[in-house]
């Protein structure tokens, strides 16, 4: 396991840093991670286990080390709306730790297989759509607790539209409250960024509880929590098939997360980020969490990088966290119960608020706008279909953009620059040299079987729509990294049918698989032999100049 790496080569020196970290990094998880229940619409001890089995199982078996593991708020609402598959009257609880449960079981089957290459099959505009859309919805299901109304509905636009009908009835002192938290928390991070704003306002909530009558103007607290640490048990497996899809995309967007995470805080000497092995780590903590009432986890952006700027040095730091918050459970249990849901609600709604990526959309509009476009539809779908939904559309509209790219590559016309053997875009270049009776193109794409029949079509179009017609086509393939059989195949159709409307075809710069394939093909020794091929674009010219 990687703990035994990192034991192994443990310094004395860094035990303090280690610790320190980890009082500061549960200063923020434990006030987040009850919040964080209450958006997945379970009592906040819940959260508390998150932050206890999975964080301590995650520090064991984690290739990342600053990557602090526990509930995040889009993990969240994914484990709200998963409760929508279960029969009514069902506890909301159970179902939580069979969503975990099985979450833990996929990510560890993934991980077997070597399937962490998945994680980057989500492409960053979706993923900045979904998460400008989980922001919102994640938003959208506090307004009850900072409003003090019962909101309904179950996707973004019910559930606001059900809080405007209601602003005739809102809960004065709570609005007020959950108001002074969001305040607060933004002005100790523009402030005193190193203060841990979420425990100051939710210490500084519970004392104003105590000290007024806030509970009888009609301010409600969280329910009582039961002290002592979760006992293992295994839940029913009787709604293990309903849930599956739920668990698929709590599984994909848990696992996104964390390495997504885990990524951006790695540092230059930190040890390499096995992804299959973090699949496993992640599942062994989530399945682990389940028996022990936790919901679905993963790695959370905001608390990771409080616990690296906090100076971790190993996972020894998230082991301290989860220390921490054992003792919570068992000490401070009876505490809990006056800390008030506004204060929480407060807490969600600025987390949320750092998922809108402003910037990044912004950046992604200004450089090419199909990829805003992507980013608008995921943000559509989360917002009108539903978290769980909006994830599939995501994944969809991201492998739709795959298959798009491959299937639609540029083929550009090329042209020699004056006086040189560089070769570039004829359009972008007017002025450069073209020779007569010669039309070279480059296809900038792997060549396969699922675009060789267009790539090869678009080819003879430039073929026909050349005046006049060429006697010779240069096939620049330098930047057809691999090709297929069936490639191959389609090709040698197009060059008979070429030749027999005189135009012939050349080859020039074929990388090493193209060329072992190329080798292998029956047209080979006669395309070699009568002069066809060529190391270079240069070197096809030359030829042609000679034999014009």
């Amino acid at each position: 396991m990687p703990i035994a790496g990192w034991l192994r080569g443990y310094r004395p020196t860094w035990l303090r840093p280690d610790l320190l970290a980890g009082a500061t990094t549960a200063a923020v998880v434990i006030p987040q991670a009850m919040a964080y229940a209450g958006v997945a619409g379970l009592p906040v001890q819940h959260g508390l286990y998150c932050a206890l089995v999975p964080m301590a199982l995650y520090a064991l078996s984690g290739t990342s080390r600053p990557l602090s593991v526990s509930t995040t708020s889009t993990i969240s609402l994914l484990t709200a709306t998963a409760f929508a598959t279960a029969p009514p009257g069902t506890d909301p609880a159970v179902v939580a730790s069979l969503l975990a449960l099985e979450v833990g079981a996929l990510l560890v089957v993934a991980g077997v297989l070597r399937l962490g290459f998945i994680s980057d099959f989500i492409s960053r505009p979706v993923l900045v759509g979904f998460k400008i859309g989980m922001g919102l919805s994640i938003a959208a299901s506090q307004l009850g607790k900072v409003l003090g109304v019962d909101v309904e509905g179950e996707t973004f636009f019910p559930k606001v539209l059900s809080a405007l009908r209601q602003l005739g009835d809102v809960n004065v002192p709570t609005l007020a409250l959950a108001a002074g938290v969001v305040v607060a928390l933004i002005m100790i991070r523009r402030l005193a960024p190193g203060i841990p704003g979420p425990a100051v306002v939710i210490v500084g909530a519970t004392l104003l509880m105590g000290l007024t009558n806030l509970e009888a103007r009609g301010v409600a607290t969280v329910a009582p929590v039961p002290a002592g640490l979760p006992a293992p048990h295994v839940p029913p497996l009787d709604l293990a098939g309903p849930l599956l899809p739920a668990a698929a995309g709590v599984a994909l967007i848990a696992f996104v997360e964390s390495i997504a995470a885990a990524r951006a805080f790695r540092r230059g000497d930190d040890p390499p980020l096995n992804t299959d092995r973090e699949l496993i780590a992640l599942g062994a903590a989530n399945a682990g969490g389940g028996l022990f009432g936790a919901f679905p986890a993963g790695g959370g952006l905001s608390q990771t990088a409080v616990n690296d700027k906090a100076g971790a040095r190993t996972q020894l730091a998230e082991l301290a966290t989860a220390g921490l918050v054992a003792l919570v459970l068992i000490a401070l249990a009876p505490m809990v119960r006056y800390i008030p849901e506004a204060a929480l609600g407060g807490i969600v709604l600025v987390a949320a608020a750092g998922l809108l990526s402003r910037d990044e959309a912004r950046v992604i509009r200004r450089q090419l706008v199909k990829d805003w476009a992507f980013a608008l539809v995921t943000l559509a779908a989360v917002l009108v279909l539903g978290t769980l939904q909006g994830i599939l559309v995501g994944v969809v509209v991201s492998l739709l953009t795959l298959f798009w790219d491959l299937n639609h590559p540029p083929i550009i016309p090329l042209a020699r620059k004056p006086g040189t053997d560089v070769f570039r875009s004829a359009a972008g270049h007017p002025d450069d040299e073209r020779v007569p009776g010669l039309l070279i193109l480059r296809i900038e794409s792997p060549m396969y079987f699922g675009n060789a029949q267009r790539v090869i079509d678009r080819v003879a179009l430039h073929v026909r729509d050349a005046d006049p017609p060429p006697r010779v086509l240069l096939l620049d393939c330098s930047a057809v990294s691999d090709a297929d059989t069936t490639a191959a195949s389609v090709l040698a159709e197009r060059i008979d049918r070429l030749e027999t409307s005189g135009t012939e075809v050349w080859l020039a710069a074929l990388t090493v698989r193209v060329l072992e394939l190329a080798r292998r093909s029956p047209r080979w020794d006669s395309l070699n032999e009568q002069g066809r091929v060529y190391p270079t674009v240069a070197a096809g010219v030359d030829a042609f100049l000679v034999t014009s």
